[in-house]
C-alpha cells in the first residue's frame, strides 16, 4: 500500500537535496529516509532522484510529482499543527562556519536571543565549504566561492588585508621606503622585524607578499598566536607588525593602540559572501542571522 509519509520524505529530499539533512529536518534517520524514498520509486515504477556525489538531483518524473503534491502535503501539514497545538516542537538546529573574530564581533553577543539552537564551525575555508556541500552546515561566511550547482553564493561585504604595527614601532625608514616605492628595500626591511602571525591562517600574509613583493613570505615569524585579536592584543601599545583584516584593527586604529602601516600597493582584498544551499528548509532562520551579521558589521 501507499504510505503517505513516503511523500512526506521525498518533499523533504527535494527541498533541502540532501538525505541527511532531510533526515533531520524529519527527525528520522537517514536509512530511514532512503528506506521511504526507495519503496516510493518502487511503487510509482519511475527513478525520482539521480543520485550525484552526496546530492539528490531530482528527474523529470520527480518534478512532475513534487509539483502534484506539493499543495495537498501542505494542507496536511497545516491540519497536523493546527491539531497539535500544544505538542511540544523542537527548536532546529542549524550548523553555521565563520571566521572566530568574526563570530565574536558580529554575532556572540546575540546568541541568547535567537529562537533556534546553532552550531558553530571554526575553520579554514576549503573546510566549512566542503561541510556545507555534504549538509553539515546551513550557512557560511567565505571569500571563497565553490562551484556546486546546489550552493549559492550572496556577497556580504568586503575585507582588505593591510599591515599593521604597534603604536610604538618606529616606522620612519619605512615610511619613506614606502613613498620612495623601494620594494626591495622594504621587503628586507620588514623582514628584520619583529612579526606576529596566526597558526590557523597564514594566506593573508601570503597573499599581501606575493601581491606587491611578487614572492612567498621569506621571513620567521617571532610569535604564532590563536587568533587575530591575540595580535592585537600583543601590538596594542608595543611593538612589532602583522598582516591583517582592515575591519578587525579599526578600532584599535582609532584608538591609536596600534597603527595602519601600509595598505600595501597593489591593493590585496576579499568580498565576502552568504554562502548557503538553494534550498533549505531553514530559509526564515538563515535570514534572521544575515540580518543579525549585516547590521553588526563593523
Amino acid at each position: 500500500m501507499l504510505n503517505l509519509e513516503w511523500f512526506r520524505t521525498f518533499k523533504a529530499v527535494y527541498e533541502t537535496g540532501n538525505l541527511s539533512t532531510a533526515a533531520q529536518l524529519l527527525f528520522i534517520s537517514q536509512p530511514g529516509v532512503s528506506v521511504h524514498l526507495n519503496s516510493l520509486e518502487a511503487y510509482t515504477g519511475y527513478r525520482l532522484f539521480e543520485r550525484v556525489t552526496k546530492k539528490m538531483v531530482p528527474t523529470e518524473r520527480g518534478t512532475i510529482l513534487y509539483n502534484c503534491i506539493i499543495d495537498p502535503i501542505n494542507k496536511l501539514e497545516a491540519a497536523e499543527e493546527l491539531f497539535h497545538r500544544n505538542s511540544k516542537v523542537e527548536k532546529p538546529t542549524l550548523g553555521v562556519g565563520m571566521g572566530f573574530e568574526i563570530f565574536k564581533y558580529t554575532l556572540e553577543a546575540h546568541l541568547a536571543q535567537l529562537p533556534f539552537n546553532l552550531v558553530l564551525r571554526f575553520g579554514e575555508y576549503h573546510q566549512i565549504l566542503h561541510e556545507l556541500d555534504t549538509g553539515k552546515l546551513d550557512l557560511i561566511l567565505t571569500p571563497q566561492r565553490g562551484q556546486q550547482r546546489n550552493l549559492e553564493y550572496i556577497p556580504f561585504t568586503k575585507e582588505r588585508i593591510v599591515l599593521i604595527c604597534g603604536s610604538e614601532t618606529d616606522t620612519e625608514q619605512f615610511d619613506k621606503l614606502v613613498l620612495a616605492d623601494e620594494r626591495m628595500a622594504i621587503r628586507q626591511w620588514l623582514k628584520e622585524q619583529i612579526w606576529y602571525t596566526t597558526a590557523a591562517d597564514m594566506e593573508h600574509l601570503r597573499r599581501f607578499w606575493m601581491a606587491n613583493f611578487d614572492c612567498l613570505p621569506d621571513l620567521k615569524p617571532n610569535y604564532i598566536v590563536p587568533y587575530f585579536s591575540s595580535i592585537l592584543r600583543c601590538l596594542s601599545n608595543g611593538k612589532g607588525f602583522a598582516v591583517i583584516p582592515d575591519f578587525l584593527a579599526k578600532k584599535e586604529i582609532a584608538l591609536k593602540s596600534v597603527k595602519l602601516a601600509w595598505e600595501g600597493s597593489p591593493h590585496v582584498e576579499n568580498i565576502l559572501h552568504f554562502g548557503k544551499r538553494k534550498k533549505s528548509a531553514y530559509s526564515n532562520e538563515i535570514r534572521q542571522l544575515e540580518q543579525i551579521l549585516t547590521s553588526n558589521w563593523f
